[in-house]
């Protein structure tokens, strides 16, 4: 038994066979009335709520009130076919219009597409909602965590997981940071959708937003100044984390572990490690904090023995894109900059790494931690003095 469209009514067929025949033009004539006298016709990529009215094989018709019947068939059908076997005649369903004049005038309408757009609605509200789901990780790669939601796969970028859950690598290996991930496949996660972009089928998570309210609570006990006990929990090329109490850490950037220059946060500490460090700063609900504010600085006690014009030994210490660095001592170190060489090349040749040479003090300004040298032991013209020509 079928039904079709006659002046916005069903008409009930007790030959199933007539819908092959008579019953579809009907059908498709009263749908091509109803969209003649009809002032807006759905867009193409609108989303259509309508009956369904019929079922056959390979076809799903729905009545769309007012502009006639619609058509689910062929690749749409198949796509759709395990939605289609829970739908039963008289049904309201949701589909997505994909051609107004489409199989013998019917709106031609694809359930799956409509699916698809609904989730991506709802991830949106769900953005705006801050809403939160429990997700299964389903895989992990170096990057991060693989999640389903709603059938649509989405991605937790190993940055945006609570710290209970980031890997600590402590040499930064991929395959290490990876193996350490995929520890996690199976497991439930509380997350919230961060960014959902359709166009991209980009959908990203995170389960930091889950700790702020908590994590809010706990920081609120501090306040900038203070000295912590911690504990080494991870580190990686741009610093260190410190677990000050349970569900709260802070970073001690890789400027800030000491006065001297540090290239490798691992080479100085290692994870499990006990250490003390003050706080920075505090801001959005994070903790920044430095191991070196705990000790003297020693461009203050450089302030009392060197001036501009001073002859001093220096190590060479690091090459960079302006020249080389030089320590004079610890924690306090100078730059020779390349243009006193023609060539990059041959400022390595002459200084070389590691070596000790005489250099000459051109700048100090110890309260801002900046020194500039020259190369050998020269005379310094008078701060204002300008150099002879040729000299």
């Amino acid at each position: 038994m079928c039904y079709f469209m006659d002046n916005q009514k069903l008409v009930e067929i007790e030959n199933e066979e007539a819908v092959g025949g008579v019953g579809k033009v009907a059908v498709r004539a009263t749908m091509e009335e109803v969209t003649k006298n009809s002032s807006a016709l759905p867009d193409v990529g609108a989303l259509v709520e309508g009956r369904v009215i019929a079922k056959e094989k390979m076809s799903l018709y729905v009545e769309i009130i007012p502009f006639g019947t619609g058509i689910i068939f062929g690749r749409e059908y198949l796509n759709a076919r395990d939605v289609i076997k829970k739908v039963n005649i008289g049904d309201l369903v949701t589909a997505k219009v994909v051609a107004l004049e489409g199989e013998e005038g019917y709106f031609e309408l694809s359930l799956k597409e409509a699916k698809q757009a609904l989730v991506w609605s709802d991830a949106e509200k769900a953005i705006k909602s801050k809403a939160v789901f429990d997700v299964m990780v389903k895989d992990a790669n170096k990057g991060g965590l693989i999640m389903e939601w709603q059938g649509i796969d989405g991605f937790i970028p190993a940055s945006q997981l609570k710290a209970d859950h980031y890997p600590r690598v402590t040499d930064g290996d991929k395959d290490k940071i990876a193996d350490e991930l995929k520890k996690l496949v199976g497991k439930m996660l509380s997350v919230s959708i961060i960014t959902a972009d359709p166009r991209e089928n980009k959908l990203i998570f995170s389960e930091k937003n889950q700790d702020n309210k908590a994590k809010k609570t706990l920081i609120e006990k501090y306040s900038l100044g203070d000295i912590v006990d911690g504990e080494v929990t991870g580190a990686v090329d741009f610093g260190i984390f410190i677990k000050v109490e349970d569900g709260l850490e802070g970073l001690v950037h890789i400027s800030e572990i000491d006065w001297s220059l540090v290239e490798n946060p691992r080479d100085v500490f290692k994870v499990g490690e006990k250490v003390k460090a003050k706080i920075i700063e505090i801001k959005d609900d994070k903790i920044s904090l430095s191991i070196k504010a705990l000790k003297t600085n020693p461009w203050s006690e450089a302030e009392k023995k060197y001036k501009r014009g001073e002859i001093v030994k220096g190590v060479v210490i690091k090459y960079n894109k302006h020249g080389a660095l030089i320590s004079i001592e610890e924690g306090v170190a100078g730059l020779v900059h390349i243009s006193e060489f023609k060539t990059e090349e041959e400022l390595r040749k002459t200084l070389e790494l590691g070596k000790t040479y005489t250099f000459t003090i051109n700048l100090f300004e110890p309260r801002n931690q900046k020194m500039t040298l020259s190369f050998g032991a020269i005379t310094l013209p008078e701060v204002g003095e300008k150099k002879e020509e040729g000299k």
